[in-house]
């Protein structure tokens, strides 16, 4: 019993000495401390445990990401079908005919994205201006300033840097419809015969009648058979 008497007096200089407390005041205070700690424990353990099952879901419906499909050429027309409407399919975007897929960035370029407007497209001249309007949204840089070729220059080492390459997009060249007539100097309906066969008056210079006649005279010589006669 005077041991415990001597250790409270003791407890009782210490806690004085380094509180400035009484050891009732002290230990009172200790343990309202305590009992506020597991409750704010309390109250945020159960918030995390909640959160996570909505984390496990949320990573549950998004898909995994594919490996990257080399297309090759496609057109303009068939780029459209990879705008990440259809998750069958790769999310693609083009700059300066070059296609990447930009898959991995789904939720900037997918349907409802801040930039889903530019995929399926080659959005180059819209990348240059910064521009989100329709009639940008295409891949004719022709007259941009330098400015904005610097600007579309970044956006490209960008998408080479980050995305894989998968194609490019097949430049359409109109077919030209021929035009030429016949020439006039070509003849169009050939007569073989006609370009063959002599014309009667051809035949006729040929024969030379006025000559024949004169030989057959003189070959003749109607004068000696006269004298033979005699």
């Amino acid at each position: 019993m005077e041991t415990l008497q001597q250790w409270w007096q003791a407890q009782k200089e210490v806690v004085f000495a380094f509180t400035g407390l009484s050891p009732i005041t002290f230990y009172t205070a200790l343990a309202i401390l305590i009992a506020l700690f597991y409750v704010v424990s309390g109250l945020f353990g159960s918030s995390s445990s909640d959160r996570h099952p909505q984390t496990r879901h949320i990573q549950a419906e998004v898909p995994p990401l594919r490996p990257p499909v080399q297309l090759g050429e496609i057109t303009e027309e068939e780029l459209k079908g990879y705008d990440g409407n259809d998750h069958d399919k790769p999310l693609l975007m083009a700059i300066k005919g070059q296609i990447y897929d930009v898959s991995q960035s789904r939720m900037f370029y997918g349907p409802g994205g801040p930039y889903a407007l530019f995929a399926g497209k080659d959005a180059s001249r819209a990348l240059a201006k910064m521009s989100f309007e329709e009639k940008d949204l295409t891949g004719d840089i022709s007259g941009l300033g330098p400015f904005e070729l610097d600007a579309l220059q970044d956006w490209e080492y960008k998408f080479m840097e980050k995305y894989v390459k998968v194609g490019t997009i097949k430049k359409e060249v109109p077919v030209a419809e021929s035009t030429a007539e016949p020439s006039e100097s070509t003849p169009r309906d050939v007569d073989v015969d006609a370009a063959v066969k002599p014309t009667a008056a051809e035949v006729k210079t040929d024969e030379t009648p006025s000559n024949v006649d004169a030989e057959v005279k003189t070959d003749e010589t109607p004068s000696n058979v006269d004298a033979d006669k005699d």
